[in-house]
């Protein structure tokens, strides 16, 4: 990495940093709960009674959303994201045994070597600022697919779109 992009990487965060309208999620909210004792106990006896489970396992919960999307040709994190990478940085700084690694795709417009390249933007745009949010270095992982792993296969601008994101997947999930 040149010094450029390091300039650019670290201006991007600033920049989501200093932008940010919404307040980060309290990393007390997202810890899980137990309920129950004995046999009975464990997460899903904790739903059962009406306790809370892992907000990762709960499809309610904002962490259910696994996906950054970006505009053509960019790599800055569009504000209406912000609220999901702001709560995946809660939950890796209340949980610091979990990891992830963060996928930067592109749609299939390109040459594979740019779309290489802007997949790994797009990756480490989340990276840093899960990073400004509380997440650690070691707890993510930034990797680029480039068009390699389209999740549409059309050529519309709406098949772009859905291209043009970050998957965020866990260890272990």
């Amino acid at each position: 990495m040149n010094w450029k992009q390091l300039a650019l990487g670290a201006a991007t965060v600033l920049a989501l940093a200093a932008c940010s309208s919404t307040k980060p999620m309290d990393p007390a909210a997202t810890a899980p709960v137990a309920s129950g004792s004995g046999a009975n106990s464990g997460a899903t006896a904790g739903a059962q009674q009406g306790g809370a489970v892992d907000p990762l396992n709960d499809p309610n919960s904002q962490l259910a959303k696994r996906n950054v999307y970006f505009d053509f040709d960019s790599s800055s994190v569009r504000s209406s994201e912000k609220p999901t990478v702001e709560a995946h940085a809660a939950y890796l700084a209340a949980h610091p045994d979990r990891k992830l690694q963060v996928q930067g795709n592109t749609d299939s417009r390109g040459s594979r070597e740019y779309n290489l390249a802007l997949g790994q933007r797009r990756a480490e745009s989340v990276k840093n600022a899960m990073q400004v949010l509380g997440a650690k270095d070691s707890q993510i992982e930034a990797i680029s697919y480039g068009k390699e792993k389209p999740k549409s296969n059309g050529s519309s601008d709406a098949d772009y779109a859905e291209n043009r994101r970050d998957d965020i997947v866990y260890q272990g999930q």
